[in-house]
C-alpha cells in the first residue's frame, strides 16, 4: 500500500518538475557562468550564451532522470530544504553518464561531493 501510495505521490510531482525547469536552466547556467569564467568578468559576459545553451538540455535531462530513477518525492524533498542530498546525487550521476556517453554505473563509486570541493579549491 505504501509503496502504490509512493509512485502515485511521485506521478503527482512530474508537473511540479516541470514547471521548475526555467528556474533550474537558469541556476544551471548562472553555475556555469560564474565556475567555467573563474571570476574574470568579461569572460563571464562570453560565457552567458553557451551557458545557457548547455543548461537547457542538462535542466531536460536532470528533470527525466528523476522521473525515471523513482527519486522524484526525495529530490523535491532536497530541493525544498535547499541541500544536495542522496536523491540528487543519483540523479545527477545518471544524467552526467548520459550526456558523456558513459556506461550508466561509471560514476557509482565517485563522491561528486568530493569533486565539487576538488573544484572550488
Amino acid at each position: 500500500m505504501l509503496a502504490t501510495l509512493g509512485v502515485a505521490l511521485a506521478g503527482l510531482l512530474a508537473p511540479l518538475l516541470g514547471l521548475m525547469r526555467p528556474q533550474l536552466e537558469q541556476r544551471l547556467s548562472e553555475a556555469c557562468t560564474g565556475w567555467a569564467s573563474g571570476g574574470d568578468q568579461v569572460l563571464a559576459q562570453q560565457l552567458q550564451q553557451p551557458c545557457r545553451e548547455l543548461a537547457r538540455p542538462a535542466s531536460q535531462c536532470l528533470i527525466e532522470e528523476t522521473e525515471r530513477s523513482g527519486r522524484s518525492l526525495g529530490v523535491v524533498s532536497e530541493l525544498l530544504a535547499g541541500r544536495f542530498g542522496d536523491a540528487s546525487e543519483v540523479v545527477v550521476k545518471r544524467c552526467a553518464t548520459r550526456l558523456l556517453g558513459l556506461p550508466q554505473t561509471s560514476l557509482d563509486n565517485v563522491s561528486l561531493r568530493q569533486l565539487v570541493d576538488r573544484f572550488k579549491r
